[in-house]
Formats: C-alpha cells, sequence, structure tokens
C-alpha cells in the first residue's frame, strides 16, 4: 500500500506529515502506529525526521494532530510541528483559502493558530501556546518544588521547571558553560531522572540580552533537535518569572535551526511566531515498515 506523506520543519526540526483526513486507506492498529514513527524516522533506513505527525478530523476543531517522537513515544505538543500543520492543511487546500483561522485539537488542549499568507503559500504562523502552568503534579514531577538542582556526572544544573502542555526543564548557563556544553550527556540524564515521572524535555538557554535568548535543545523522546516551539516557550515563561528579560516585549529565541518570536505574559497566554516549510511531497510503501 502507497501513502503520500510530506517532510516539513520549522527551524529544522522535521516530521514526517500524513493526511489521515482524505488518506482514507491509511489504518493501522495502535501498536503499528508506533513502529511505524520510529521506522520512517530512522535516517538511514527511512525518510528521516524528528518524528511522524497525523492530521486527523475532529469533533472539536478545524483537525486533530498527533505526534509520535522518533522513539516511538507519544507527545502531548509540538510548537514547531503545529505551525507546520497550519501550512500543511491550507495549501494542501484541507481548508477554504480564505481561512485564515485554525483550531488544532492535540493532546495538551485546543491550540489557536493564525496564518500570514503571502501568494497562496503561508510564509508565517501565530500560535496561542496557551497559559505556563509551574505546578508540580502537572509538570509530571515527583517532588513538592518545580525549581531542582540536579548532579550530572559532578556538574550541578540548576532546573526550573513547567509544562507549556509538555514538561520542560529549563537550565540557564553562564557563556562559557553554554559554549562547551555537551548537550547530549547533559541532556540524556536530565531527561531521564527520577524526578520526572514522564520524562521531560530539556533546554540549555543563556541571556544574550533583555530581549533575546540563546537556546540548546535535548527533546524527550528524540534528542538533540535543531529547534523547540514549547521549548522556546518554557525559556520565555521562566526567564520572564526571574525578571531576566523585558516585559510585554517581543523576545526572540535564538536556536540551532533559528529564530521564534514569543511574547506575553507570565500569567497570560504566551505567543509563539515562526515560519514553516515543506522540504518534500512523497510516498512510501507501508509494506515495507510495517507487517
Amino acid at each position: 500500500m502507497k501513502i503520500k506523506f510530506s517532510k516539513m520543519h520549522g527551524l529544522g526540526n522535521s516530521y514526517i506529515y500524513i493526511d489521515c483526513v482524505r488518506e482514507n486507506n491509511f489504518f493501522l492498529d495502535e501498536k503499528k502506529i508506533f513502529v511505524l514513527a520510529k521506522k520512517l524516522s530512522d535516517k538511514n533506513f527511512g525518510i528521516g525526521a524528528d518524528g511522524l505527525i497525523l492530521i486527523l478530523k475532529s469533533d472539536k476543531a478545524d483537525f486533530k494532530m498527533r505526534i509520535i517522537n522518533s522513539d516511538g513515544t507519544e507527545a502531548e505538543m509540538c510548537g514547531n510541528g503545529i505551525r507546520c500543520v497550519g501550512k500543511f492543511v491550507y495549501e494542501k487546500k484541507l481548508v477554504d483559502e480564505n481561512k485564515k483561522n485554525l483550531e488544532i485539537e492535540t493532546l495538551a488542549g485546543i491550540k489557536k493558530l493564525e496564518l500570514e499568507i503571502k501568494n497562496n503559500l503561508v510564509e508565517n504562523v501565530k500560535v496561542d501556546m496557551g497559559k505556563a502552568c509551574f505546578d508540580v503534579k502537572k509538570i509530571g514531577m515527583t517532588g513538592n518544588k518545580n525549581k531542582i538542582d540536579l548532579v550530572v556526572d559532578n556538574k550541578k544544573f540548576v532546573c526550573e521547571c513547567v509544562s507549556i502542555g509538555n514538561p520542560h526543564a529549563v537550565i540557564f548557563l553562564d557563556d562559557l558553560d553554554f559554549k562547551n556544553l555537551d548537550v547530549k550527556k547533559y541532556g540524556y540524564e536530565i531527561e531521564n531522572n527520577i524526578c520526572f515521572r514522564n520524562r521531560i524535555n530539556v533546554e540549555f538557554a543563556k541571556i544574550k540580552n533583555k530581549n533575546c535568548i540563546d537556546v540548546k535543545v535535548w527533546e524527550r523522546g528524540s534528542g538533540i533537535t535543531l529547534a523547540c516551539g514549547t521549548g522556546a516557550c518554557a525559556v520565555f515563561a521562566v526567564a520572564l518569572k526571574n525578571n531576566l528579560i523585558d516585559k510585554n516585549k517581543i523576545i526572540k529565541i535564538k536556536l540551532p535551526g533559528g529564530e521564534l518570536n514569543i511574547f506575553g505574559d507570565e500569567k497570560e497566554n504566551i505567543f509563539m511566531s515562526g515560519e514553516a516549510k515543506n522540504i518534500c511531497d512523497g510516498s512510501f510503501d507501508l509494506d515495507n515498515f510495517v507487517e
């Protein structure tokens, strides 16, 4: 069975997208979906990506998205992924050409998108990411404080944790530590620390100035990625809470794959704005990946 797909990215954070609205012949039981995501994400034997995103019908919103990481685990939300979903449904004509505001159902709730259109193509997408949550239960922490010290290989990290629909540990570093950081080594250990019941995304950040933050990302279930939309919002929320950045201004979050604009208030909704890009369209033989 041939299945059509698109490979898209937001700042280099790439996913494989399957239209399950029109692709009526695409059906798998739950276990096989996770196997498929792992195999398709493999850069040597598959298409290669940070994971798989399914675009489905929804009885609550315009569409529903499911995010399966490259390790076969399901994520609640993906900021870069949801911007690409907005671009996908508009440019694939799953919605009317005049519809520039969308609602997308996720495991983290319904997210509102505003599309910026130029020459019938989506240039930019603004997403209402909702409120940052510092409740340890909703973050999935075992203790009673969202700010904890973790020691990895004799190096101490001060982690302030927050949920943006999915859990994040934000760590601010000085210039030297940020520059020389082994993201893979420390990111993996922090992600899998016993303090986090469902593991955690990790953002290593450096304040560049009051309006700009540099960030390196270790994504739960995917490892090092070039960008993370929810992670950028998490860094923004923690920085704002600790008066590290200017209030009521657009803050640039610089990631290895590019920049996101984040704005909002620590007690109100956070908004993320950034590009979404199509890499290629194609098809794969389903029988080559699942039995």
